[in-house]
């Protein structure tokens, strides 16, 4: 894949076969889509105009400008029945020449999202992120406030891409007693969606994934505490609490 950068914004060409939908029916379908990273955490999909269905965008009379990306025309989307208001935007003359003539949907206002024949949930994948998921028998314990929460040598330990080492531990091995279940919830298109707890009175600090998606199944039902946010012993050892956008 070819990059280009402007700014802080970067493009990149995707091998994939993409579509979005609405109303039941592909609105947009190439294999020509742009990965265009508008902020460093994930892509966002960008089609060829020439790849949309131009008959379901209609002008807003309106623009939303980006320093980088220069104006995007707002578009409602309206597609077999279904409206989605303000939810695309065509660059015609940006100063970033491969987002020229391209559409930008908004990810939550579409029915349904498609790389190849897979449905893709929450935002685009990056294609630099990678999830390994290793067992373990080394001695994990986890702290709060002086009190252990979670002690275990039957650990998953998820390895992703720009974060740190995250240790899924089975419930048998946690203190639920401590837990209190909160109403937050996230989303991750790699691992699913997830379910969170408040640990001794402090707020969403652990959080568990009961339906993951394939790729995650190995900490399906597992318990994982923030590293940021509380002490976890491996091994005897105290590990450093990183610094990262959860912190």
């Amino acid at each position: 894949m070819d990059a280009t950068k402007r700014g802080r914004v970067r493009v990149e060409r995707s091998g994939k076969r993409v579509r979005t939908y609405l109303g039941g029916r592909a609105v947009a379908d190439t294999t020509r889509a742009l990965l265009v990273w508008e902020s460093p955490y994930y892509p966002t999909y960008y089609f060829p105009l020439a790849d949309v269905d131009e008959s379901a965008l209609k002008p807003t009379g309106t623009a939303k400008h980006s320093p980088s990306r220069g104006d995007g025309v707002v578009h409602t989307v309206t597609h077999g029945g279904a409206e989605a208001v303000d939810a695309a935007l065509v660059y015609r003359d940006s100063p970033i020449d491969e987002l020229r003539d391209h559409v930008r949907f908004e990810w939550d206002a579409m029915d349904a999202w498609f790389e190849e024949d897979e449905e893709v949930f929450f935002h685009a994948r990056d294609p630099y992120t990678r999830i390994d998921i290793l067992a373990s028998s080394r001695h994990v314990r986890v702290e709060v406030d002086g009190v252990t929460v979670a002690d275990s040598r039957n650990a998953r330990v998820l390895f992703e891409t720009g974060l740190p080492a995250r240790y899924y531990l089975p419930k048998p091995d946690v203190r639920l007693d401590l837990l209190e279940p909160t109403d937050t919830a996230t989303h991750c298109p790699y691992k699913g969606t997830a379910e969170y707890w408040s640990v001794n009175g402090r707020p969403d600090l652990a959080w568990s994934y009961r339906t993951p998606l394939p790729e995650s199944q190995k900490v399906a039902g597992l318990i994982a505490f923030y590293n940021e946010k509380l002490d976890i012993y491996v091994d005897g050892e105290l590990q450093e609490r990183p610094k990262t956008p959860f912190s």
